[in-house]
C-alpha cells in the first residue's frame, strides 16, 4: 500500500478529511523553502504538494506563478526539488507523510519518463499531480509510474461529465484532484453545494477519495469542502503567506515561517472541526 493509501485510510478510520497543502519548492529560496517543507507535518498538513516551477505555468494564478519566478531566480531545478525531498525523509524520519510533485509535463518530458520516475521514487516522492497530462497521453509516464511505486493523480473539473469520468478515472491512483472552479487558480472559489454535488457524482465512479483545491482561502471554506470531501486542497493561499513575509528586497522577515505555519494550522483546525458519520 502506498503512502497516499495508507494516509487516506488512516483518515478514514480517524472519521475525519485531510488537509492538503501545497507550497512551491524553491520559493522564496532552497533554505527558506525546505525550512517550510520541513516543518508542514507538524503545522498540520496530511499530504503534500511540492510544486516544480515551470516557465510557462499556464493552469497557475498570479500567486503560483510569481512564486515559480522566485524559485527560478533562486536557482531550483528538478534534481533540487528531488534533493529537498530527500533531504526530508533523511532528517525528519518522516516515512508516513505523502509528498507529490505538482507541475507540468514538459519536465518530466525533458528528462524522461522512465528516468524521472526513478529519480522521484529514489528520493521519497509519492505521487505525481501533472495538470497538462491528459488521460489521452497517461500511457507515456504510467507504465514506469507504476513500476516505481509513484501514484498519478488526475484532475477533473465541473466540466468532467459521466462520459468523459471513467477515462481520467482509468489513469487515476492515489486520489482524485477536483478543479472546483474553471479558470487557474487562486482566482475564484466554488460553493459549498456545488462542492457537495460533484463529489457525489464523482464518487458514484470510483472508490478512490477525492480532495477538492482551487479557491480555498479560510478555515471555514477548508471546513465545508471536509464536510463533502476526502481532502481540502490548499495552495494559492500559502503561498501568498510565503510572499507577504518577504521584505522589500525579497528576503525573508522573521516571521515569514512562524506565520505561514499558523495559517495552515488555522486551516487544519478546521477542516479536522469537521467528523465524517
Amino acid at each position: 500500500m502506498s503512502r497516499i493509501a495508507k494516509r487516506f485510510a488512516r483518515l478514514k478510520a480517524d472519521k475525519r478529511a485531510g488537509l492538503v497543502t501545497y507550497v512551491t519548492a524553491g520559493d522564496p529560496n532552497l533554505d527558506v523553502s525546505y525550512q517550510i517543507l520541513k516543518g508542514l507535518p507538524a503545522a498540520g498538513a496530511d499530504l503534500i504538494e511540492l510544486g516544480m516551477p515551470f516557465t510557462d505555468p499556464m493552469a497557475d494564478g498570479p500567486s503560483i506563478q510569481l512564486a515559480g519566478q522566485r524559485a527560478l531566480k533562486a536557482g531550483i531545478t528538478v534534481d533540487a526539488t528531488f534533493d529537498m525531498v530527500r533531504r526530508f525523509r533523511k532528517e525528519t524520519g518522516d516515512n508516513d507523510t505523502p509528498i507529490l510533485l505538482m507541475g507540468y509535463y514538459n519536465l518530466v518530458y525533458q528528462r524522461g519518463p522512465e528516468r524521472f520516475c526513478k529519480d522521484a521514487a529514489a528520493a521519497g516522492v509519492d505521487g505525481f499531480i501533472l495538470v497538462d497530462l491528459p488521460p489521452e497521453e497517461a500511457d507515456e509516464l504510467k507504465p514506469y509510474a507504476v513500476a516505481a511505486g509513484i501514484d498519478t493523480v488526475l484532475l477533473t473539473a465541473p466540466t468532467t461529465d459521466d462520459e468523459r469520468l471513467p477515462a481520467v478515472l482509468k489513469y487515476s491512483s492515489g486520489f482524485v484532484y477536483f478543479v472546483s472552479v474553471l479558470g487557474i487558480t487562486g482566482t475564484s472559489s466554488a460553493t459549498e453545494e456545488a462542492v457537495r454535488t460533484h463529489v457525489e457524482r464523482i464518487k458514484r465512479h470510483t472508490d478512490l477519495p477525492i480532495g477538492v483545491g482551487f479557491g480555498i482561502r479560510t478555515p471555514d471554506q477548508a471546513a465545508a469542502i471536509a464536510r463533502h470531501a476526502d481532502a481540502a486542497v490548499v495552495g494559492s493561499a500559502i503561498v501568498e503567506r510565503v510572499k507577504a513575509g518577504l521584505d522589500d528586497h525579497g528576503n525573508a522577515k522573521p516571521d515569514l515561517i512562524p506565520g505561514v505555519f499558523a495559517y495552515i494550522k488555522a486551516l487544519a483546525d478546521g477542516v479536522r472541526g469537521v467528523r465524517k458519520a
